[in-house]
């Protein structure tokens, strides 16, 4: 199974979508929001290539974790890097800015 690491921009946008998911819904949505992602990272690190590529940016991989938040990763043999988590309700051209290395 490979190492998964999220990237600075991964790390900051989950940071504030569980503090938005706390404190403006509840924390059992912020704790079921949690255990969705886990399963989503769970797959990806046993089988890289389950989630679709990415039609918008060359190189990703795209995982839907729920309706309104899907992640985007690149992998090599040893691990597996989360670019970043990405608001479908916005823009999908936006995903291109969010996603350059």
């Amino acid at each position: 199974m490979r190492e998964v690491r999220l990237s600075k921009r991964a790390s900051k946008k989950l940071d504030k979508l569980l503090h938005y998911l706390e404190t403006a819904w509840s924390y059992k949505v912020k704790s079921d929001f949690i255990k969705k992602l886990n399963k989503a990272i769970n797959q990806i690190a046993r089988y890289p290539e389950s989630a679709e590529k990415s039609a918008i940016v060359k190189g990703l991989h795209r995982m839907v974790v729920t309706k309104q938040t899907t992640f985007y990763y690149r992998f090599n043999d040893k691990s597996i890097t989360i670019v970043t988590l990405f608001d479908t309700r916005m823009h999908p051209g936006k995903i291109k800015d969010q996603t350059r290395f």
